[in-house]
């Protein structure tokens, strides 16, 4: 993977807007201008990966989205970035018959079928506009790229293939053909863009193990159909997987469902726990108060702030894994360099105000002007990174205000000792019935934690006298009557996931962030440091990735869709330790787990590993999924 799969694709969309030629690097000419139209789906893929100001770069004036109110354009092409729906091919045909662009470039985000290109067609020839439709392609880019190293399956509809709606007692078989469909297209089209053929582990028994069987599937009739393989040849991003080829382990939500549930120390992790983050943008709400209004004004209404955190951002990509803490002092740090060098062009522009003709100031005049000149250049490099500072200062405001009003730093603790099985300072009961500690969510996340860790469940005088604190405290107890229900009927039951046995240290309140100067008041905060441990998806990866026999991961079913009669076995044909590897957990992911990988694989010289799910969720989010699967 030696280009990450962000990069890859960029690459593919920006040949996409290129009327599918790749662009030429140093061409002078002006691009040709076109419009783009995209669905909900398109947008999502695009959004975190182009800016506008890269779009019109790329000759994008106008991008749309396919079902608004669009006025013709006769003499512009048009770029439609779509999927094979059956209401955007109407709308398309429509726009065929209404003749509204010049000519037309057909881009399917995942395979169309052939039923729906002959609609496509009929519609041209009804119109008279099959010269203008220019290309039909499929773009197999059904996935939503986040980071280098990290990707989810779609944003819109994922309700459809939720953790809920996998593990729903009533669904039907149908229903369930339909989600492992859906997710192994989107796994197929990440494979395609990778020009990868993995080699496949899953657990059995599972939805995973459904993933795998039809990817497994997929991928070897598509080998086996030599004239229309997507990997052959060109495709293959000039073989630079011909030596070794990557891991995909795919996992089942449901081998630990108390990280979704963590409450997190880390940037990225607590930004998308307790902010409105998705998609690599955050919104912010800024209240402007009341100040200055007559009395008896109505207060002023919230403004309404969002924010990028994207790859360019180096303070983000630096720190997103880093403790809090840290990040409170970093942004004080580059408060204060950017300070150093905003007085230092001051005290120049000060000196350049020079009277008298003596030698001295002549001198230094001249000194002084190559230090302006260089100071003058480097302003839109200090705007950056004003900017950049001001953005930090404010989204980390507004995650400290979170922490110091819900304790969160107190409950990371305690869930750490949980489930790291250390003792407790403080009872669980005593916890919960605390007013001023936490939402009746934080709670909730707090028991079920305890709940899924412990290796026996609570009897049930203790579990009464839990549900009635939680009750009191104005828990809502759906969630964790789904949480027994899934307790009993897992078999993992008696052996329950180990989260390592560490807990954060306590480096004594903030003292250094402390100093009068600082931006973030830090007080009672308890500056926590994190120990290294490998969380269960991170230790499954690291058993399979380096060969390592464990009982653990020892069943996992073994495809290779290179091999052409497919075995049912869990031994691996190759013994040797992976260098590339993809976790792929169906039923969704979170910060936490990327984080964890990360951190994990930091550690292993020269080796990669991506982090996919079939959805993204905060805990909040997670909670909301259970409660649903347990009023039913």
């Amino acid at each position: 993977m030696a280009a990450g799969i962000r990069e890859k694709q960029i690459v593919a969309l920006k040949r996409m807007l290129n009327f599918n030629v790749p662009p030429v690097k140093n061409s002078t000419g002006e691009p040709v201008w076109k419009v783009l139209i995209y669905d909900r789906f398109g947008q999502d893929i695009i959004s975190p990966l182009l800016s506008v100001k890269e779009l019109r770069d790329m000759g994008i004036t106008l991008h749309l989205l396919l079902h608004s109110d669009r006025d013709p354009i006769p003499d512009v092409p048009a770029v439609y970035f779509v999927m094979p729906t059956e209401e955007n091919i109407d709308r398309m045909c429509q726009d065929l018959r209404n003749q509204l662009y010049e000519s037309y470039y057909l881009n399917f985000i995942s395979a169309i079928s052939r039923s729906k290109l002959e609609d496509i067609a009929n519609a041209a020839i009804g119109a008279n506009a099959v010269a203008q439709v220019a290309k039909v392609f499929d773009q197999y880019l059904n996935f939503i790229t986040l980071e280098d190293d990290m990707f989810v399956l779609c944003n819109q509809n994922k309700e459809l293939v939720s953790y809920r709606a996998i593990n729903r007692p009533d669904i039907t078989d149908t229903e369930m053909e339909t989600i492992m469909d859906t997710i192994v297209d989107s796994l197929f089209c990440f494979f395609v863009t990778l020009g990868a053929i993995p080699i496949i582990r899953c657990s059995r028994g599972t939805a995973a193990e459904m993933v795998a069987v039809k990817l497994d599937k997929k991928l070897r009739e598509n080998l086996r159909d030599a004239r229309n393989s997507l990997f052959t040849g060109d495709n293959l991003g000039a073989g630079q997987f011909s030596f070794q080829r990557p891991l995909l382990v795919l996992v089942d939500r449901n081998i630990d469902l108390a990280t979704p549930l963590h409450h997190t120390w880390t940037y990225q992790a607590l930004v998308h726990d307790v902010l409105d983050f998705h998609l690599n943008r955050v919104n912010l709400e800024e209240s402007t108060g009341t100040e200055g209004t007559p009395a008896g004004a109505r207060p002023k209404k919230k403004n309404k702030k969002s924010y990028d955190l994207t790859a360019s951002d180096k303070f983000w990509q630096k720190h997103k894994g880093s403790p809090f803490p840290e990040v409170a002092e970093s942004v004080q740090q580059e408060l204060e360099s950017y300070r150093a060098q905003e007085d230092e062009v001051k005290r120049l522009k000060s000196i350049m105000g020079i009277e008298g003709e003596d030698e001295g100031a002549i001198s230094m005049l001249s000194d002084n002007t190559a230090k302006l000149t260089s100071a003058v250049s480097s302003l839109p490099e200090l705007l950056e990174k004003k900017r950049l500072i001001d953005l930090h200062t404010n989204v980390a405001t507004a995650v400290l205000e979170h922490i110091k009003t819900r304790k969160l730093d107190v409950y990371f603790e305690y869930e750490e000792k949980i489930m790291s099985k250390s003792t407790l300072d403080k009872s669980l009961l005593d916890m919960i019935s605390d007013p001023d500690a936490g939402t009746p969510e934080d709670k909730m996340r707090l028991f079920l934690i305890y709940y899924i860790s412990s290796s026996q469940a609570p009897s049930e005088i203790d579990l009464d006298q839990y549900k009635k604190a939680l009750m009191d405290a104005g828990c809502n107890l759906a969630p964790l009557n789904y949480i027994k229900q899934w307790k009993a009927f897992t078999k993992m039951a008696s052996a329950p996931t180990s989260y390592g046995n560490s807990t954060p240290k306590p480096l004594g309140l903030f003292s250094r962030v402390m100093n009068t100067g600082s931006q973030f008041v830090m007080e009672g905060v308890k500056n926590l440091v994190l120990k290294q441990q490998n969380l269960p998806v991170t230790r499954i990866l690291d058993n399979l990735m380096e060969m390592k026999s464990n009982p653990e991961t020892d069943d996992y079913r073994y495809f290779d869709p290179k091999m052409l009669r497919g075995s049912d076995s869990s031994v691996p044909r190759n013994k040797n330790p992976f260098q590339e590897a993809i976790v792929f957990v169906v039923g969704g992911g979170n910060y936490i787990e990327y984080q964890n990988l990360i951190d994990y694989i930091k550690g292993k010289q020269g080796k990669h590993v991506l982090y996919g799910c079939s959805e993204l969720f905060n805990a909040a989010q997670f909670i909301k999924q259970l409660s649903q699967l347990g009023q039913n």
